[in-house]
């Protein structure tokens, strides 16, 4: 076993190949390169038109800070290429094989993460090889990462240091979630609880945020690798634990979608809806596993014509993620959904405006405009909690407001009684409605 230690022999690395140029790869050699600037780092992928958006002044993926980085070395020692094997031939150290170096990133902040981070975690084999590798490795990082900040582990010890990472951060989500819930029912402020609960110096205040739920390429995958990898090693209880993460997500999003359709009258029928945010979290525009997918689906299963806004993503992407045949059947996409240009486009002549994603343009927008063009009485659903100092503001102009967590007003224009049967189930995705 590889003992937890400083690494003192220093490599001489001269060039370094990295293959995949995505969310992880991109960022990560682009702030090598530039911190490393006598290590020439190419970074390979399969996906031709991928490395051509590298090689572009429009980058592939948004991230903070990123193009500034990119700009400042491509061409001097960051080069982005198809040629896979050259650039494994030639290189001095290869991001793969007996290495296991997990990234703790969060896209918004990757860039800034990467370049000061808590802490670089580098597992490798018990062999020589890989012990020469880890050390190697631990060389590249010392150029600008404090010593006392890079652990060595061996590969089991990272790799489910990163799964265990990821499952409590969202294992504390779907906590707080679970709480916002019982604060709706109750009339309790999910943020009071949250500031309350945070205050304890054995909790402390990071994420306990309650929303619709999260999203992102690792949050689900890594609890579902940690429940598979449980059942695999006959731990059914331990399975079952961290599944429930998983279903709470799912069951605040459909929680949210069936209060949409509760609160517009029971149908969202024919009934235009802005959704506004469609990235699963700000600063970045990464769809996977965005909540704004399945927000649109439920919504678009119950007939409802979905005017769909982000900033930063194509609408390509919105079309690709709507039409997968686990969202959505047929022409569903092409009848129901319209990628507007901007937020005042998605929301004129709406039933209703539904933020998914806390993208902080949405706190400055001018909602006497939007209401004045919405259909009345016009509702807003902030999946975000990103109107929490604007609700006396907006209830003035007319808006009626439901939030994640919290009753904003016992004031309420009348609907269906909440006692009634929800449009479909809390457990299960709703029916698809027959067609006519």
């Amino acid at each position: 076993m590889l003992e937890t230690h400083l690494c003192t022999i220093m490599f001489e690395i001269k060039k370094i190949c990295c293959i995949g140029a995505g969310y992880v790869g991109g960022p990560t050699c682009s702030v090598i390169a530039q911190m490393c600037p006598e290590i020439r780092v190419t970074v390979v992928d399969v996906n031709e038109s991928r490395i051509n958006a590298w090689n572009s002044p429009t980058l592939p993926i948004y991230e903070p800070g990123l193009k500034e980085v990119v700009e400042s070395c491509r061409g001097k020692n960051l080069f982005f290429s198809t040629n896979i094997d050259d650039a494994i031939n030639e290189a001095d150290l290869v991001f793969i094989s007996v290495l296991s170096n997990p990234e703790f990133l969060a896209e918004g902040t990757a860039i800034k993460d990467l370049k000061n981070p808590d802490r670089v975690l580098i597992g490798g084999d018990e062999t020589p090889e890989g012990q020469r590798a880890v050390q190697a490795l631990c060389a590249v990082y010392e150029h600008w990462v404090p010593r006392e900040k890079i652990l060595t582990t061996n590969t089991w010890s990272s790799e489910l240091s990163k799964l265990a990472a990821n499952a409590f951060l969202a294992q504390r989500i779907s906590s707080i979630n679970s709480i916002s819930a019982l604060c709706e029912a109750t009339g309790a402020d999910v943020e009071e609880v949250a500031t309350a609960i945070g205050m304890d110096q054995r909790i402390g205040n990071k994420f306990l945020k309650a929303s619709v739920g999260f999203g992102g390429s690792c949050f689900q995958k890594d609890v579902l690798n940690l429940v598979y990898l449980c059942e695999a090693l006959n731990l059914p209880e331990v399975a079952r634990y961290w599944q429930q993460v998983i279903d709470m997500n799912d069951y605040q999003r459909r929680r949210f979608a069936s209060r949409i359709i509760d609160s517009l009258f029971n149908t969202v029928t024919d009934k235009k809806i802005a959704i506004l945010g469609f990235a699963f979290k700000k600063d970045t525009g990464d769809t996977r596993e965005s909540s704004s997918i399945y927000i649109s689906k439920y919504l678009m299963d119950e007939g409802a014509h979905l005017h769909i806004y982000d900033p930063k993503v194509p609408r390509e992407q919105i079309v690709v993620d709507l039409s997968h045949p686990g969202v959505s059947e047929d022409d569903q996409v092409s009848r129901l959904v319209t990628i507007s240009k901007d937020p005042y486009e998605a929301c004129d002549g709406a039933h209703a405006v539904v933020i998914c994603t806390e993208w902080d343009m949405f706190k400055e927008l001018d909602y006497e405009r939007i209401h004045k063009k919405m259909l009345k009485p016009a509702f807003i659903f902030d999946g975000r909690r990103v109107l929490d100092g604007l609700h006396n503001e907006l209830q003035t102009i007319g808006f009626q407001i439901e939030t994640i967590g919290k009753k904003v007003s016992s004031k309420r224009i009348p609907y269906a009684p909440s006692g009634e049967i929800p449009k479909f189930s809390l457990q299960d995705p709703p029916n698809k409605k027959p067609k006519v």
